[in-house]
């Protein structure tokens, strides 16, 4: 389990668009957002993200670097970044099942096609929210056992103004 103000395991992964990601490496003014979703497999997902994109710029103004991570492959994420429609926003993909564990993010089985379509992999992560600080230490966690739920970003936005004023 994640710990408030303790570090947090290494995150390293390739992005669309933005080249390789590596917490350690990035240096916010404030925050590292990083999200983790399903995957192409989750109308949720979509939704949530296309709310990501569309509150970016406001995150970025407070000093908030924004990753969405999942572990589809390449052409998965690129499919879902596609259906998202927010280029501003970095996709990383690729993550290990073990790096999953590691942050505490709980994993599920695919069951054949979704009501998207999509065929789900045959193991894939849910939902995992986490702002971290600059020195690699846990701010604010919140994990899904499902795709329901989750954080609100307008919620986190005036957590954030809380934090940094």
């Amino acid at each position: 389990m994640l710990i408030p103000r303790q570090a947090v395991p290494s995150l390293e992964l390739p992005t669309l668009d933005h080249g390789p990601f590596s917490l350690e490496k990035d240096l916010p003014k404030a925050f590292t957002l990083v999200v983790f979703f399903r995957g192409l497999h989750c109308p949720l997902c979509v939704t949530y993200l296309k709310e990501l994109g569309v509150l970016l710029p406001q995150l970025k103004e407070r000093g908030v670097n924004v990753i969405a991570i999942s572990s589809d492959d390449e052409g998965r994420a690129r499919e879902m970044a596609n259906r998202v429609g927010m280029p501003e926003l970095q996709f990383g993909y690729d993550l290990s099942l073990a790096s999953a564990r590691a942050w505490g993010l709980y994993l599920s089985t695919g069951r054949g096609l979704t009501s998207a379509g999509v065929e789900e992999p045959a193991i894939f992560i849910e939902p995992g929210l986490f702002l971290i600080r600059s020195d690699q230490t846990l701010y604010y966690g919140a994990v899904q056992t499902m795709p329901f739920a989750r954080p609100s970003f307008r919620d986190l936005i005036l957590a954030i103004d809380y934090s940094i004023n």
